[in-house]
């Protein structure tokens, strides 16, 4: 069996990662990981400390690695991942000015296959646990990951447009990979 091979899908707050992901999931026949920090928050309240990020960052791990283990086990070679450590990353940084060692020798030890990122050119859609929906901010922190994907090795595209937009990029570019 060939190599499982594993997707990011990341960007801003309300760009819609977890419904680009569930969609992947679907068309490709294989597991998603979901974002751990909802399910953190959710649970835990939206007041956090530097720590607590920490913690998520930890959850978010642990679910990528059970994915991995069913994916193993299944027909699949591929698995898409709504989050990681380059969001956890600008998280703490933006949030706190630092970042937990930790997280940054995840980002140093995890390979990935491609990142797909979500641009904010959707409209922001308000719940109880997103932050930021200003236009600026989620343009700042969208350049935040641009930032980081042109300056690492692993294929990455833009995903933009309406919703069928999106996933047709992004089901071209996991074709490519």
């Amino acid at each position: 069996m060939e190599a499982i091979k594993k997707f990011v899908i990341i960007g801003p707050e309300s760009t819609g990662k977890s419904t680009l992901c569930a969609q992947l999931a679907l068309h490709f026949g294989t597991n998603w990981v979901r974002e751990y920090a909802r399910e953190y928050l959710e649970k835990n309240g939206t007041e956090y400390e530097f720590d607590n990020l920490l913690s998520i960052a930890k959850g978010q791990i642990d679910l990528e690695n059970s994915a991995m283990l069913q994916t193993k086990n299944s027909s699949s070679n591929k698995i898409f991942i709504d989050t990681d450590m380059y969001v956890m990353k600008v998280w703490c940084e933006y949030v706190f000015h630092k970042c937990h060692n930790w997280i940054l020798n995840q980002i140093a030890e995890r390979h990935y296959d491609g990142y797909l990122l979500c641009n904010v050119d959707l409209p922001w859609v308000k719940d109880e646990l997103r932050e930021y929906p200003d236009v600026e901010t989620r343009n700042k922190l969208y350049h935040f990951y641009k930032d980081i994907l042109v300056n690492q090795s692993v294929p990455w595209i833009d995903i933009s447009g309406t919703y069928d937009e999106r996933t047709n990029k992004a089901i071209e570019f996991v074709n490519q990979i």
